[in-house]
């Protein structure tokens, strides 16, 4: 007998089995069909109680049965397949039961109830995935991958999400946590005979592992910011004078009226958000009001949102109207917030290239001079805008970025232990400094992927999953 083919109960390893949960795991609509999700110790002999087909609890693992759930009172509310998970062949590593039934918003809503009136607990946001990481089905960077890959906005996040999911960023630090792991085994060995005076620790050797280990996370580190546009979008505003363009470029952009268009000054009073996403990267699109002085209370918001807009950008574009002339009071602000940009990409675009005014001696140097309105030049400015928001950021999507601000902080607060430790080898001061520094980046490295957690961050981390993950 194959174990696929084995008993319920031959496949049981020591696996934590709490109370069973349910949810309903597909998005609430219309459709074709939805699923309602159960886990937990008895998680099938429960739903077996409200079905009318064959008997679950005598069911191989990976099998689908056909039948009816039926409520309290016996009455069919819908049929359905029922998918079967014997632990810890399942994705919490608990027994699954996963209901397959008619898509509507009430039908699938009268599954649930029944699982409820059963005594199953309604699950927590992320609780099913929380389970996977608390019975080893995954470490935690992993289990913060999947809420990335529901949340990916773009095929480059997607990508992302996936490497993690794969586990390319816990091997990376499975190999950190190994070499630190090392280099302690030298240092306390040494601590263990210090009455004899015995040397086990080669400075040399242990001092190369450490430089060689705060360069490899260095490395890693560098990839955040990369990482940060990829997974959240780069966040970018459109400046520039009232009837600049600014507007109309947002909708030809996005490919729909999504912004308000007239010829009158300050029609834009707010800024106004846009996503939009071009060769798999996404960009958070800001349209701001028109930047001048005005006695309008509410304009004279819009103005002061627009900075602060300016400020928190990822990317800006300034865009000169060309068909009107460009005045000295322009020409400084163009200036002053090219110098406020500081290392934050900026674009200067010229518009309304098509009614432009025939004006040789400008002085202005624009990357680029496009008509929105007609589609003048904007596959080029598409691209432009691509080049200038990952300007200075290598980006390969074979390779791995840190996408996640917590493993950043983990990263660099390991990196400043590690050069603690090289620090005070280098002072030539007794191992058990060393020590401590060693001790507390391998502490560090191990909140990442869940060798080192608190209830804090668990809470954190799988609050922003949704209900039925």
């Amino acid at each position: 007998m194959t174990k696929q083919e084995a008993s319920p109960n031959t496949e049981e390893q020591d696996i934590n089995q709490k109370e069973p949960i349910t949810a309903i795991a597909t998005p609430v609509g219309e459709g074709g069909i939805a699923v309602i999700r159960v886990s937990g110790k008895n998680a099938i002999a429960k739903v077996n109680e409200a079905f009318r087909g064959k008997d679950l609890t005598k069911q191989n693992s990976h099998t689908v049965h056909f039948g009816n759930i039926v409520n309290k009172n016996d009455n069919v509310v819908d049929e359905v397949l029922v998918t079967l998970f014997h632990s810890p062949k399942s994705y919490t590593g608990e027994e699954t039961v996963e209901i397959s039934c008619h898509g509507g918003v009430l039908v699938t809503q009268a599954v649930l109830e029944v699982m409820l009136e059963l005594g199953i607990r309604s699950a927590e946001p992320g609780e099913f995935t929380q389970r996977a990481f608390l019975n080893g089905k995954m470490e935690l960077s992993q289990a913060e991958a999947v809420a990335d890959l529901i949340h990916a906005k773009s095929q480059k996040a997607m990508d992302a999400a996936h490497q993690q999911l794969e586990g390319q960023l816990g091997e990376h630090i499975k190999q950190f946590r190994q070499q630190i792991i090392d280099a302690t085994a030298m240092v306390e060995l040494e601590l263990d005979f210090v009455e004899e005076d015995v040397e086990f620790a080669d400075k040399e050797e242990l001092e190369r592992l450490l430089k060689e280990l705060d360069e490899e996370i260095d490395n890693l580190l560098a990839t955040y910011e990369t990482g940060r546009l990829v997974k959240h979008g780069v966040r970018t505003v459109f400046i520039g004078l009232p009837n600049a363009g600014k507007s109309t470029l947002l909708n030809t952009l996005v490919g729909k009226e999504r912004a308000i268009v007239t010829d009158i000054a300050g029609t834009t009073r707010d800024t106004i958000d846009v996503d939009w996403s071009y060769d798999g990267l996404r960009f958070k699109l800001t349209d701001t009001a028109g930047l001048r002085d005005t006695e309008d209370v509410i304009e004279a918001e819009g103005v002061k949102r627009s900075q602060e807009a300016f400020e928190k950008a990822d990317l800006a574009v300034y865009l000169k109207d060309l068909s009107k002339e460009l005045t000295q009071e322009e020409r400084e602000d163009i200036a002053q917030f090219q110098k406020s940009a500081g290392d934050t990409p900026f674009v200067l675009i010229g518009t309304k290239n098509d009614i432009a005014l025939d004006i040789e001696d400008e002085r202005m140097d624009y990357d680029l001079k496009i008509s929105a309105l007609e589609g003048g030049k904007i596959d080029d400015l598409k691209k432009l805008m691509k080049q200038r928001a990952l300007e200075n950021k290598e980006y390969d999507s074979s390779s791995l970025l840190v996408t996640s601000s917590r493993h950043r902080d983990a990263l660099q607060n390991a990196q400043e232990n590690v050069r603690s430790a090289l620090q005070a080898l280098d002072q030539g001061m007794t191992g058990d400094f060393l020590s401590i520094d060693l001790r507390s980046a391998l502490k560090d490295l191990g909140t990442i992927t869940g060798e080192i957690t608190t209830e804090d961050i668990l809470d954190s981390i799988f609050s922003r999953f949704c209900i039925g993950k």
